[in-house]
């Protein structure tokens, strides 16, 4: 009954609305672009596809540093690392699909260690010809690497700017480090000239459209996923961590558990998104580490509404569409009315778009009730003496 009971809480009224809209998203956007004739009026051409295909990807980003930052006051400027390592595991595994067919003809070695002389594949490329265990390792590669950063982060009880500094500070290590030749990921270049996925085109419309609605679906299921872990016993002891860390521990629960649980599990969304962003973009490279990136994830979260879930949806859906917009118009200032838009934010709307529309106080309600279950939890653990 009580796991009946959170899918229930999980999916309210607002989240009904989100799944409902991401569904005809889902319809809409294949069908405007498979079915309705090129040239019309309501067709949508294909790099229409792969760009909001791309915007669902940052979606998914911008869910899972909500889901540390907004409900458990993890601010890190590192989720960038995460969501290049789950795109670099695609992009081995797209790398290791063209085969003969690259520019060097050779049925191994990916174009790039032809160049460089490779004599042979090394070992941490085997494997990733099979699709599952590239996805696979698109979830573990993350979660581990957030796992053992998180291990030590948080027994040192390391909090605030300085673990946001030290977050940094990963994925700038991974950036350098991936721009080397000798790394053997391609250097500055990256991953590019992928031709298929699962045997499917990757230039071909239908498979556009079918990465598209592939990825609407990780969302939703991402956004179900996090709704239902903020939404439980320890979705409220997160909230309480966020809000009054000293006090939650003591009360007797370990806050380094909770905290290194919702990261692993936010590292590995990010990682997902990683992987379904590769395709789509038709490349990978050591840029997408920049510690610039990982700041402007926090920016679409902020914009949108931290600790809504849905706001952190929206609000990577806003500032990445006008980041389109503004880089094709004026590209020359578009980095300052980002930065403008970051301290708009956050001196008139600290809950974002979807706290504005919906009226203030919805962090604060949320600790309050976080605080009295913890409260009654802490009053009736003594009673029992456990």
């Amino acid at each position: 009954m009580a796991d009946t009971s959170l899918i229930r809480r999980a999916v309210t009224a607002r989240s009904q609305l989100f799944l409902i809209l991401l569904v005809l998203a889902a319809i809409l956007v294949p069908v405007l672009n498979l079915a309705v004739p090129a040239g019309s009026f309501f067709h949508l051409p294909s790099y229409a596809v792969s760009l909001f295909g791309k915007y669902l990807c940052y979606a998914l980003l911008a869910l899972s540093v909500d889901l540390i930052w907004g409900y458990c006051g993890i601010l890190s400027l590192g989720h960038g690392a995460f969501f290049a390592l789950g795109g670099y595991a695609m992009g081995m595994h797209l790398m290791r699909e063209i085969g003969s067919r690259g520019v060097y003809g050779d049925p191994l070695l990916p174009d790039f260690m032809v160049f460089l002389n490779w004599q042979e594949l090394p070992w941490f490329w085997h494997g990733f010809g099979s699709f599952p265990f590239a996805v696979l390792m698109a979830l573990l590669v993350p979660g581990v690497l957030a796992f053992i950063f998180g291990w030590f982060a948080f027994r040192s009880r390391v909090t605030g700017v300085y673990l946001s500094i030290i977050t940094q500070a990963m994925t700038y290590a991974l950036m350098l480090a991936f721009f080397r030749n000798e790394m053997g990921f391609g250097g500055n270049n990256g991953l590019t000239d992928f031709k298929d996925v699962l045997g499917f085109n990757l230039q071909s419309d239908a498979t556009r459209a079918g990465l598209f609605v592939v990825t609407a679906a990780a969302l939703a299921g991402g956004y179900l996923l996090c709704r239902w872990v903020v939404g439980s016993k320890a979705g409220k002891v997160l909230v309480a961590v966020r809000d009054a860390e000293s006090r939650t521990r003591f009360l007797g629960y370990k806050v380094e558990h909770y905290k290194l649980f919702v990261f692993t599990l936010s590292a590995m969304l990010a990682g997902i998104a990683g992987a379904l962003y590769t395709p789509q973009v038709g490349i990978i490279n050591p840029s997408e580490f920049s510690p610039a990136n990982s700041i402007e994830i926090v920016v679409w979260v902020a914009v949108g509404g931290r600790g809504t879930l849905v706001g952190a949806v929206i609000g990577a859906l806003i500032v990445n569409g006008a980041k389109t917009l503004f880089t094709g118009w004026f590209p020359e200032i578009w980095l300052f009315a980002l930065g403008a838009l970051f301290v708009v934010v956050t001196l008139f709307m600290p809950q974002g778009v979807l706290g504005l529309a919906r009226g203030q106080g919805g962090l604060a309600e949320g600790a309050k009730r976080a605080l009295a279950f913890l409260e009654q939890a802490g009053i009736k653990r003594k009673g029992t003496g456990s």
